[in-house]
């Protein structure tokens, strides 16, 4: 069979399969030998070869008798010799981040955008950024597992990246594993569906870092709970090094086994902080650097990075997507990027940026949060656990709200000014004292202001 016609069974696999699956799975064949009807494949590792065989032997018999040839079954061998050798031959190496974290694992794709050198750093990040920064090092395990939390496009999964590419370069003889709670659970699942549970454990087990993104996913489902659980501790067991990220702190995820959130609790928990003015500005200076790089020529006035830096709060996400937006358009129309520009351009985000939260929502959440009937809330009862709480929810009206504190009164059932000012003063000065009511405070705000 020629090369070329291997190419052509190649390029038809990856657009039936998808380009993840063709990355992981079919790119590292080598086609070695096709006679008496069987096609020869060498491979990184049995397991490799194990899955290939149940999951896509059959696309590859079927395109391959397309071709020409009469095919009956696949073997797939792995050479006695290094596998680095049976890979097939491949252009002059680059030194662009690799595409993924180790090709013989069952991971998801690395964005090669997410490095360390691309990260912003500012005040609500640089502990997290501190700590990602640590693992990245490698070396003995300091904390275990490190946990990630907060809300959305607040930079969880690119410093997860950061971590991965950081350890690839400084150390490419480590097999790190990075993939999402849901990619675990989906690959747990097919492993219990194909009777492959050991090769699943196997693999799991082996590695030497394993990250796993948005674990909140797996709250609620018990057998993935369960076996996440007894890998985790595998892990620990053999002092391998865990990451994880989360939209929020373990104890705070619902239907996650106290258990779990009890061995993440071990470890360093960091939270991700929304961001502040001066760190938005800083992502978008990065990033319109960047873009004039691109876009040779193309000016930007004076003001405009501020006043998207000001107007756009809701995640890092909205805020860069407004920007690559923005010199998209001005490049199109040949126009230089305006104020007035800007304002036109990006009018959609720039409203539902501007989106008031009302004292209701808070009202809602907070009763929500400390599970108390609304209905206590703005009403008279004195009682602690239904006064503290009108006490948050008052503060959180006074800090995220433009209404005044007599407005602010008459949402809590008509109360005086002073009765809101006293709140608002309890609140300040617990803050200082009262860890838990912090972290109250802060998760409030994440889901307010999400």
């Amino acid at each position: 069979m020629t090369n070329d016609a291997w190419g052509r069974v190649r390029e038809t696999l990856a657009k039936r399969i998808g380009k993840n699956n063709y990355t992981s799975w079919i790119e590292p064949l080598r086609l070695s030998g096709l006679s008496e009807g069987v096609a020869r494949f060498e491979v990184p590792t049995t397991f490799f070869g194990d899955w290939v065989s149940r999951n896509f032997s059959d696309h590859i018999l079927t395109l391959l008798n397309a071709e020409g040839h009469e095919v009956g079954r696949t073997e797939f061998v792995v050479p006695s010799r290094p596998i680095e050798a049976a890979k097939p031959v491949r252009a002059a190496a680059k030194p662009a981040p690799r595409a993924r974290v180790d090709e013989e694992l069952p991971g998801a794709t690395l964005d090669a955008r997410f490095t360390f050198d691309s990260f912003v750093v500012g005040k609500p990040n640089e502990l997290a950024h501190a700590a990602a920064r640590r693992v990245a090092e490698g070396g003995p395990v300091t904390f275990n597992p490190l946990f990630l939390y907060g809300g959305v496009g607040l930079g969880k999964t690119h410093l997860m990246h950061a971590i991965a590419h950081e350890l690839q370069a400084r150390q490419p003889h480590l097999r790190v594993l990075y993939l999402s709670a849901e990619q675990f659970m989906y690959r747990f699942v097919q492993a219990l569906r194909d009777k492959q549970i050991m090769d699943f454990k196997e693999i799991f087990r082996s590695v030497d870092v394993l990250m796993v993104d948005d674990v909140q996913f797996i709250a609620g489902k018990d057998s993935t709970q369960e076996e996440f659980f007894h890998t985790f501790n595998a892990l620990v067991d053999q002092n391998k090094q865990i990451v994880i990220s989360a939209d929020r702190a373990p104890g705070e995820i619902k239907d996650l086994e106290d258990r779990i959130k009890s061995r993440m609790q071990c470890g360093l928990v960091v939270d991700l902080h929304p961001t502040d003015y001066e760190l938005r500005l800083g992502i978008l200076q990065q990033k319109a650097e960047y873009y004039r790089n691109q876009y040779k020529g193309l000016a930007i006035s004076g003001g405009v990075l501020e006043f998207l830096a000001h107007r756009i709060t809701t995640n890092v996400r909205v805020l860069e997507g407004a920007l690559t937006r923005l010199f998209a358009f001005a490049s199109l129309v040949g126009r230089e990027i305006t104020l007035e520009l800007a304002q036109d351009c990006l009018a959609d985000i720039l409203r539902a940026s501007d989106r008031k939260l009302t004292i209701e929502e808070i009202q809602r959440k907070v009763s929500e949060h400390y599970n108390i009937r609304l209905s206590d809330m703005i009403g008279p009862k004195r009682l602690r656990n239904i006064a503290r709480p009108r006490q948050v929810a008052m503060y959180l009206a006074k800090q995220l709200t433009p209404r005044s504190l007599p407005e602010i009164g008459r949402r809590f059932g008509g109360r005086d000014h002073t009765t809101i000012i006293h709140g608002v003063r309890k609140i300040e000065e617990l803050m200082t004292t009262d860890s838990q009511l912090s972290d109250d405070l802060q998760l409030l705000r994440r889901l307010l202001q999400a």
